[in-house]
Order: C-alpha cells, then structure tokens, then sequence
C-alpha cells in the first residue's frame, strides 16, 4: 500500500493506492471521516481496499484535521451541517480532480463513517455519478435531524447564535438533501448500510426505517441494499462492520 499527501485545490487528502499503482486508472473511493475527526482515523479501511486493488482518496473535512482552525467541541458541533454541507459540494470537486487526472477506472463510489455517513446520503440525492455508497453509522433524514440537535443544544440552555428566520432557512436548505424526501434520487444504486442499535450519536431507528423504505421502492433490485446491524454495538464501528463495508464496496465498485 503506498500513502500520498496530497492538497486537491485547498483540500488536503491522502492518496491511497495498491503498491506500483498510483498512476494507473483504479476502481476507487472517496471515503469521509466523522465529525470530530480526521482523514488518517480511517487508514484501516483504506488499507483493505487498497489490498484489493482499490484507490481510496481521504479528505479532510472542512474545519477538520489539517483545516482546524481552533474550534472547540460546541463551536464545531453549532457548524455541524455547514460542514456537511461543504463536504457535499467537496465530494464533487474531488471527483472532477480525480477524472481530470485519469486516476478513477469507471466513476468513484463514496463512503464514510457517522458525519461521513450523513454526508454521503446527502450526495447520493445530488451526484447521480455515484454507482455505489457505503454508510455506517449515517442518516438521510437531515431535517428531522437538525431540528432534533437544535432542540437539544437548547435544552441544554444554549442559545443558537441564528434567528428564526435564518433556522428556517437552514431547514429549507437540508430538505433538498434530505434522502427522506428525495427517494427517487437513489436510483436503485447498491448501498450498504451498518449501524449499532445501541447508538446514541446518531440513533438507529431512523436509519433503519429509512433503509426499509428504501428497500420497498427498490422493488425487484432489493438486493442491491444490504443492512447490516449489530445487537450490543453503540457509535462505533466493528471490526466485522468495517470488514464487511470493504469486501462489499469491493465486490461493487468492480462490478
């Protein structure tokens, strides 16, 4: 496996390739980090991929890794979903540097772990590029979300720095990435999805009804989802999740 330190137009990632292979066109994946963390948290799902002749980029997210710029824990989570947002629109600028250089075999799939999850259900509903997605521990249900961390910080006696007027606004700008409402958008693409039922950073329940619905309007190509959940886990993926997630992108990213 070879790592690269690369910045794609201010973009700081690393570069990921099966060894003697970094100029060659790949399958490849463009895989998303958590909140709170950074590109080089999710090297061990790289090195699988890249072990099965798979070219994986991983940014930085915005305010994340090489791009902090001193935020602290509620600072970072009031910006939750402008980073989410920004990711979003990353992910198609990674994907136009990544066919400009004639690194991808085929288009990249996209995957990512908890806000890298939400993250790639949100691109699902605007990059109809996407020919597969891998989403662990992620929800499509932006706006039933956002409201329900608004609620929270609140509860908790902090006052949102947004008026009413720019809290509705926000909400109107989720709905158009909210998988909830833009089910048609997912076009019967393979998706696998892993979640821990005991998961209290982003709850269960909604992810798997999402995922049923989703199932219902697959029809007959049902079998392009696959769910796999686990009992006792809360927000953390397994080493059985994280390798079913790798042989699962692998077998569909080369299909």
């Amino acid at each position: 496996m070879k790592i690269i330190q690369e910045i794609w137009e201010g973009i700081p990632l690393l570069h990921v390739t099966p060894d003697d292979a970094a100029e060659k066109e790949l399958p490849t994946v463009i895989f998303l980090h958590g909140h709170m963390s950074a590109k080089e948290h999710n090297l061990h799902y790289a090195y699988q991929l890249a072990d099965k002749g798979i070219r994986v980029l991983l940014p930085d997210a915005h305010l994340h890794g090489e791009r902090e710029e001193g935020q602290d824990a509620i600072q970072l989570s009031l910006r939750f979903w402008e980073i989410v947002l920004t990711s979003i629109e990353e992910v198609g600028l990674i994907h136009k540097i990544a066919k400009e250089k004639q690194l991808v075999e085929g288009e990249p799939a996209l995957a990512g772990t908890s806000m890298g999850g939400i993250t790639t259900l949100g691109a699902l509903t605007v990059y109809p590029w996407i020919p597969a997605a891998a989403i662990m521990m992620g929800a499509a249900n932006y706006v039933e979300l956002a409201n329900a961390q608004m609620s929270q910080f609140e509860s908790r006696g902090f006052a949102l720095p947004i008026t009413e007027e720019e809290r509705a606004n926000m909400l109107a700008t989720l709905g158009q990435f909210d998988g909830t409402k833009k089910m048609a958008a997912f076009k019967e693409r393979p998706l696998f999805f892993w979640h821990g039922e005991q998961d209290v950073i982003v709850p269960f329940g909604p992810t798997y009804d999402f995922y049923k619905k989703l199932k219902l309007s697959y029809g007959e190509t049902e079998d392009r989802l696959q769910f796999l959940r686990e009992k006792e886990t809360g927000h953390a993926v397994s080493r059985p999740g994280m390798l079913a997630a790798t042989e699962w992108l692998a077998e569909h990213i080369k299909a």
